[in-house]
């Protein structure tokens, strides 16, 4: 048994979410599909996160076992092979040790929002950014995000279906930046909630809009009731970006 570390990217917008879903297409089940094509052999895909319905990946970090070796460049391109026409693609494989987890062995996940802040909506960036027609102030962003850095409990950007066992968790880093036409909201911790990430970007907006203020942001999130939240952003800006492991460092 030979376990492969695997290195994906991905449009979401296809697909209900990375984990395999009985009512339809998902990431993990593609995935599977095709190393079943190549191989002939059932795989079980573990990923680093949970992505949902319509949220993109430029590095998700996956592992799967395979019973027969194969070399890793060769199930990369094969797997690439078989995923077409899907929007997957992965980018990297390797071997790694039988006790490394894609999902377990994870010190840190990195997630980037992007919102197209321009009167014009999109075309080629339809579905890949979330547009703000109107102008948002991403210092006053940047600023109140800060509220939002360190161990706090996040029952208010928390989804109702959220299944951690705590709502407490710490967030290394929020930043917020203008580049062109876009605000890229950056987001850094060991792990997040369910809709940890959309929460705080729909509040942040908030902000940038004029509508809310840095107390204000600080008191729904003290306030640790998800009815305070303002707003959640869609799915279609968010990106998993990376995920960090000790053997990296």
């Amino acid at each position: 048994m030979t376990r492969y570390a695997l290195t994906i990217e991905f449009d979401g917008g296809p697909f209900q979410g990375l984990q395999r879903q009985k009512h339809g297409p998902s990431i993990q089940g593609a995935i599977e599909a095709a190393a079943h094509r190549l191989t002939g052999e059932d795989v079980t895909l573990y990923s680093a996160g949970r992505t949902d319905s319509g949220v993109h990946a430029l590095a998700m970090v996956s592992h799967l076992n395979l019973e027969k070796d194969k070399d890793p460049f060769r199930l990369m391109e094969g797997l690439n092979a078989h995923l077409r026409p899907d929007p997957i693609v992965v980018t990297d494989c390797r071997i790694v040790d039988g006790d490394w987890h894609a999902r377990f062995s994870c010190t840190g996940r990195r997630y980037l929002y992007r919102i197209l802040n321009r009167r014009a909506p999109p075309a080629l960036l339809k579905g890949r950014v979330w547009h703000q027609p109107r102008p948002l102030d991403e210092a006053a962003m940047h600023d109140a995000a800060q509220v939002l850095v360190g161990k706090h409990d996040f029952t208010t950007f928390r989804s109702v279906n959220c299944q951690s066992d705590s709502p407490v968790k710490s967030l290394a880093l929020l930043d917020v930046e203008r580049v062109g036409e876009e605000v890229h909201i950056h987001a850094a911790a060991r792990s997040f909630l369910h809709h940890q990430v959309r929460s705080m970007v729909g509040c942040l907006a908030l902000v940038g809009l004029g509508q809310w203020n840095k107390a204000k942001l600080a008191e729904v999130l003290e306030a640790r009731d998800r009815q305070q939240l303002g707003l959640n952003a869609p799915a279609h800006g968010l990106y998993f970006v990376a995920a960090e492991y000790d053997e990296d460092k």
